[in-house]
């Protein structure tokens, strides 16, 4: 299974960034807290050299907490600022302003001794498709300052938001790299649903996803669905659709129907909290 998926409008994007970047003091930029690398832009590390920097572990939610503490921990030793937020949750962005304060306060102490007073500090949020960016804003800010939706890409332009008289966010559109070098960081990015839904085999995706949470948590699948999880995957694909009555008119079982509603579990939470990737691996 192969992963390819980048609409032209985000080459533009990063070409706006360059010239955004300039005049930026702090960039926010928010990842998946199940896949902290695989949602990462590896062009954000260079664009952002010599600004303050927050890393969002967005979807806090969904994902391991005990797994998000030692993320946190990862990016901290890296320099960053970094805390794990639900971005629907208007009390968990405000979490931010404390991460926001710490990140600049270095740039506060500068213009102080340079004697500005009251000039607010500029951010840029960036993170990749469906990663949350519009959600957070939307928080953050007390209203819906930006369009949001629940498809990859659907900012398309960028906006200043200001939201007092010592912050502005830029927002910027979703970007994504112009290939997947390794196909494991395409199929968690597809597997959370940060592709689009029409470049994705769902049945092998489905099968994928059966193999990786047996591995991380034993015995979830089997919880869920009363079903035995120990069996082939395309069996316990079977056993879910028999289980969930995904069946076809003359009796045959729907496969895909049960693949759609088991990554769409998968996707939700509703196979419990899980993180994919792990600082230590």
């Amino acid at each position: 299974m192969e992963f390819q998926w980048y609409p032209g409008h985000m080459t533009k994007a990063i070409r706006q960034m360059r010239e955004d970047i300039k005049i930026i003091d702090l960039v926010i930029e928010l990842i998946d807290a199940r896949i902290p690398l695989s949602s990462r832009n590896p062009d954000i590390d260079q664009l952002g050299q010599g600004k303050a920097r927050i890393v969002l572990l967005n979807k806090r939610d969904l994902s391991d907490d005990a797994v998000t503490k030692q993320w946190i921990s990862y990016f901290e030793e890296k320099g960053y600022v970094a805390i794990a937020i639900d971005a629907r949750d208007k009390k968990s962005a405000k979490l931010v302003d404390g991460a926001v304060e710490k990140a600049c306060k270095a740039k506060r102490e500068r213009d102080a001794k340079r004697g500005i007073k009251n000039r607010p500090i500029r951010a840029m949020v960036v993170g990749i498709p469906n990663i949350g960016k519009s959600t957070f804003i939307n928080s953050y800010a007390g209203k819906a300052a930006t369009k949001t939706g629940n498809k990859p890409g659907v900012t398309k332009g960028k906006q200043w938001i200001r939201l007092r008289k010592d912050l502005e966010l830029l927002d910027t559109p979703g970007i994504l790299w112009p290939k997947f070098e390794d196909q494991t960081v395409g199929f968690y990015l597809a597997a959370i649903g940060a592709i689009r839904a029409e470049v994705i085999q769902t049945d092998e995706m489905a099968l994928e996803v059966v193999k990786l949470l047996r591995q991380l948590y034993p015995g979830r699948i089997s919880e869920k669905y009363e079903v035995d999880e120990t069996k082939e995957p395309v069996q316990v694909m079977n056993d879910i659709a028999i289980n969930r009555k995904c069946v076809k008119s003359g009796g045959d079982v729907d496969f895909t129907k049960a693949a759609t509603l088991f990554l769409d579990d998968f996707k939700n939470g509703r196979l419990g909290k899980i993180s994919i990737e792990r600082p230590m691996d």
